[in-house]
């Protein structure tokens, strides 16, 4: 029995390991994707005098 519960404690290690990565890897993805669309707002509105309708 005390094998299987080993077996279980280093399965939940590893899910807690990779769950922070992932929310880490979010996190900066995140970050950087809003960046991107403060950068892209930022030239829309610095160009909008050349937009034409």
């Amino acid at each position: 029995m005390v094998n299987g519960m080993e077996k279980v404690y280093k399965a939940m290690k590893m899910v807690g390991v990779t769950n922070i990565i992932f929310g880490i890897l979010m996190t900066v993805f995140g970050a950087v994707m809003g960046a991107f669309m403060i950068v892209g707002g930022a030239r829309l509105l610095h160009r909008k005098k050349d937009l034409t309708f």
